[in-house]
């Protein structure tokens, strides 16, 4: 049943202007706490919420105090600072890389940062810890391919914000979307939730060129490797859309902003990309039956 979701009266964070398929009750986040974690974060964060629309999206997913939540690829921290706040004293984050196998399919990384990898489930857990404040979630860490049994059934919520396109990419050179899907489902209790946001290839586009190795999936593509993988899908919002980014067959999502790599390196383009935005996102909810 598509349905419509209002603004809520004391929740203006979570006015979702989008439609929803729903198949279970929607749970909104704590908004007051939310809102204050987000109006704590440094101004250059600050600046990208209307891109990223943390509060909208968390909320969509269903995020709340004293959850157990596995954010995918939590690179620089940019959602993990704030969920581990966010999540409180009585909830967890914990964070997940890419497998040590697939980063030197990627051709790019040097010697060092290669070796740098083999200690990140410790060296991110101590710089996560530094984040943690005086009542912020508890951290832990592993590599997906590796999930501990003790992690297994304790997840609530797994989030996927732009980090499935390297997995599908690479994934006929090791599998490494498939294992990652699995991590992700024995790690989750019955009825947790999966949350996708992937910068989003037109349904015309070739899949050659939406194979991720331009950023870009497709929905469809998405929805039908999720739901291979066991999963439900139970939802969707356009928050995250945007329909100023028309890629062409020979752009990479990271000739936009944050990142601008530009061929010509002339302002004038780099100014072209800032006036598209960031990338045009599809935020999926998915739920483990």
């Amino acid at each position: 049943m598509m349905r419509k979701l209002r603004t809520l009266p004391g929740l203006p964070l979570l006015a979702l202007a989008s439609t929803l398929l729903l198949t279970a009750p929607m749970v909104l986040a704590d908004s007051a706490k939310l809102t204050a974690v987000l109006a704590g974060q440094p101004e250059a964060v600050q600046t990208r919420y209307v891109w990223r629309h943390p509060a909208e999206t968390l909320g969509f997913f269903g995020v709340e105090p004293g959850m157990t939540v596995v954010e995918a690829l939590p690179g620089g921290g940019w959602y993990s600072k704030i969920l581990i706040p966010y999540l409180g004293a009585e909830g967890t984050l914990i964070g997940v890389d890419y497998s040590l196998d697939m980063y030197p399919l990627f051709g790019f990384f040097s010697d060092e940062i290669l070796e740098s990898k083999k200690s990140w489930v410790s060296d991110w857990t101590a710089e996560a810890e530094g984040w943690r404040g005086a009542d912020g979630a508890s951290v832990s860490a592993f590599v997906f391919g590796s999930l501990p049994d003790t992690m297994k059934g304790t997840a609530d919520a797994v989030l996927f914000v732009r980090a499935l396109h390297n997995l599908n990419r690479f994934e006929n050179q090791g599998g490494f979307l498939t294992k990652a899907l699995q991590d992700a489902f024995d790690m989750l209790k019955p009825g947790g939730i999966v949350g996708v946001v992937q910068h989003q290839a037109a349904e015309d586009k070739s899949d050659d060129w939406a194979n991720g190795s331009h950023g870009y999936l497709k929905k469809s593509a998405v929805i039908a490797f999720m739901e291979n993988a066991g999963f439900e899908l139970v939802g969707e919002s356009t928050v995250n859309e945007n329909p100023k980014d028309q890629p062409g067959d020979k752009d990479a999502v990271w000739r936009l902003p944050p990142t601008l790599s530009i061929e010509d390196d002339s302002e004038e383009t780099a100014d072209a990309m800032r006036a598209i935005g960031e990338s045009n996102r599809m935020t999926l909810k998915f739920r483990k039956p």
